[in-house]
């Protein structure tokens, strides 16, 4: 089987959603924001600060090819820019995680460490910035995707019962 890569915009559960699905299928699971920080010793946020987005997107770079040419049967949750690597398709099944910017940034509000969730994310400080973002996004992670999922007022168990039954 190939990996499974979780899609979507900043916020939407990939990381949690991955978790369910590991349980649900006993995958192993990797986050490519995780791998970056590992392969860094920094945060996501201070690679941002210290070095760009640009330097960041190089890095994922590196993750995907590695990720291409070294995992298999994993579930791959994946930062929100991470869709734009060119060997994406190589890497697994693509699925996208889909719901509206509103309940997202809800989803992150209402979250009981909001104020990290916030804070982790460097492109959700200008929340016009990230909006439009997002929109620009949508159809793109669209186009990507094997499969689409609606996860809008949907637990994280519901949710990788459809990708199991969709996928495994």
């Amino acid at each position: 089987m190939k990996n499974i890569v979780l899609i979507g915009f900043m916020g939407v559960g990939k990381g949690t959603i991955a978790r369910e699905l590991s349980r649900q299928s006993s995958l192993v699971t990797v986050d490519t924001d995780d791998l970056i920080e590992s392969l860094e010793n920094k945060k996501v946020r201070e690679i941002f600060e210290e070095s760009g987005e640009k330097y960041f997107r190089e890095l994922e770079k590196k993750i995907a090819l590695w990720l291409e040419k070294s995992v298999k049967d994993t579930i791959v949750s994946t930062g929100g820019g991470f869709y734009k690597q060119k060997n994406i398709k190589k890497i697994g099944k693509i699925v996208y995680l889909k719901s509206s910017f509103d309940a997202i940034l809800k989803r992150i509000c209402d979250h009981p460490n909001a104020q990290k969730k916030i804070a982790k994310r460097p492109l959700l400080k200008d929340l016009k910035k990230a909006k439009k973002l997002y929109k620009e996004r949508v159809d793109e992670y669209k186009n990507i995707a094997d499969i689409i999922i609606d996860v809008e007022n949907r637990s994280s168990i519901e949710i990788a019962k459809e990708i199991v039954s969709k996928i495994i």
